[in-house]
């Protein structure tokens, strides 16, 4: 997964989690696209700064994420919608209850998370 993706995905489930300053940094790197120039010069600290603050808040969400998993099974429920999705699209077409079972499957793994 595209890095910038996985940060913003960490950042959307832990980051009430950070604190008001790491927030405001973090956000504005993975939310609003700011380099660490701009961020640096907006905070009124170093490029240097702003680098090493976005280090240790990727560390800190990953260490949530580790312990959490939240992220891991938000992926894995939507991977087993779209797969349910997909199962009853092919049961309206074919009819066939097997399909349908597989579906009834899927969402018991959906319950189990």
């Amino acid at each position: 997964m595209e890095k910038i993706v996985w940060q913003g995905l960490l950042y959307d489930f832990y980051g009430e989690l950070l604190t008001e300053h790491q927030r405001q940094v973090y956000e504005d790197m993975v939310v609003n696209d700011l380099s660490f120039a701009e961020i640096a010069q907006e905070q009124g600290i170093s490029r240097q700064g702003v680098h090493d603050l976005i280090r240790r808040c990727d560390r800190i969400l990953e260490k949530y994420e580790e312990k959490l998993r939240l992220v891991e099974k938000f992926q894995r429920t939507r991977r087993l919608a779209d797969r349910i999705e997909q199962l009853l699209d092919e049961y309206e077409k074919k009819s066939d209850k097997t399909l349908l079972e597989e579906a009834r499957k899927a969402a018991r793994e959906i319950e189990a998370l």
